[in-house]
């Protein structure tokens, strides 16, 4: 029986905490024991526990705090831990010192890369540099796209690394359930095109961008109706262009839910204007619930969709542009329905988060 540490920055549900839910819930568990870190609390920390997984939560916000590093050494020890997994660079970075003073190996899975071009230059090399340490330092690297692995290599020279796609529960995404019809709880009816930004309400994901170019597509056509659901640190930024604008009559806002499939089925088009992402946890849910899509060409979304056959791709920060698309896919039920049903067959064919709990299970087995 394996015993693994599975270590995440957060217990707040985002993409790298979607994953590591279904990861665990798939593991074979006569095969292998999951034991859960976190540093904060959170909703995902309630699931696995809920689930029967063992949870500890180390309260830290800081991406390497000299303070915690005793107290993880400790758990590892106490829990006779075999492999530790750590997902994200937030997590490696506060977990790399004990696992290697300890001798205990260790695998980190990239969920896009924390180096990005928007970054000041300083501060893109300095995160290049901290990824570039961590992938040195671990025994086996993870990227959930191909693109991301290219991208290491290129940028630092990442020797090796196993690409395992994200995957998502198809039981649970499953567009030919009965779902409840949240519209009106929302306020609004069938005839209204809504269009969904489900996401992490942060920079990342460009929330501002959503709302400018909703705005832009609801003047241009007054049945394009928005549902924003997600919280972050751009919380009040969002909330403070919504009251500007006027945007309360067709836009329904809601912190974090977990009723992500009903909120899915609700909504006719999945909006994702991120400035980067290593493959979406988020966007493979809404497109395994058949919704067209439609996104800036990050590393992960590149290799998902393919422009004008299973959604639509937009040029970063062009918000006329990603309203533009809007108004054409509201205004054609057609090519947004087959858009939609291109892009759950892709999902059914690649992206079952069962086929990656067994490519990782067989990561550790090798390891060990």
């Amino acid at each position: 029986m394996m015993r693994v540490l599975e270590v995440i920055r957060q217990g707040q549900i985002g993409g790298g905490e979607s994953h590591l839910l279904d990861l665990i819930y798939f593991l074979d568990k006569s095969q292998i024991t999951p034991i859960c870190l976190s540093f904060t609390d959170g909703e995902m920390i309630h699931r696995l526990k809920e689930m029967g997984i063992q949870c500890h939560i180390i309260e830290t916000e800081k991406p390497f705090d000299l303070s915690v590093q005793k107290q993880i050494k400790q758990l590892i020890v106490a829990e006779n831990i075999q492999i530790v997994h750590a997902h994200g660079s937030r997590a490696a970075s506060n977990i790399l010192w004990p696992t290697k003073s300890l001798h205990v190996p260790l695998i980190y899975t990239v969920h896009g890369w924390s180096f990005h071009d928007d970054q000041p230059l300083i501060v893109r090399k300095l995160r290049a540099l901290s990824e570039k340490l961590i992938c040195h330092y671990c025994n086996e690297v993870v990227c959930v796209s191909q693109s991301n692995a290219d991208t290491g290599r290129r940028e630092f020279g990442l020797s090796s690394a196993n690409v395992i796609e994200n995957g998502i529960n198809l039981v649970r995404f499953n567009p030919s359930k009965n779902f409840e019809d949240l519209r009106p709880s929302m306020g609004f009816g069938p005839s209204d095109f809504l269009v969904g930004f489900i996401a992490r309400c942060t920079k990342q994901k460009n929330p501002i961008g959503f709302l400018q170019a909703l705005a832009l597509a609801h003047a241009q056509n007054p049945n394009i109706k928005g549902v924003f659901v997600g919280e972050g640190d751009m919380d009040a930024d969002a909330d403070a262009f919504i009251k500007a604008n006027n945007m309360g009559a067709y836009l329904f806002r809601s912190p974090f839910r977990t009723d992500i499939p009903e909120l899915l089925h609700a909504i006719n088009l999945y909006c994702l204007p991120s400035l980067w992402e290593g493959l979406s946890i988020a966007l493979l849910e809404a497109m395994a619930m058949g919704k067209t899509i439609v996104a800036t060409p990050t590393d992960g979304t590149s290799e998902l969709i393919c422009d004008k056959k299973n959604g639509v791709v937009v040029p970063f920060n062009d918000q006329q542009a990603l309203a533009d698309a809007m108004v054409a896919l509201a205004e054609s039920p057609q090519a947004c329905a087959q858009y939609g049903e291109q892009a759950r067959s892709l999902v059914e064919q690649r992206f079952d988060a069962k086929r990656v709990a067994d490519a990782v299970t067989v990561l550790y087995q090798n390891m060990l």
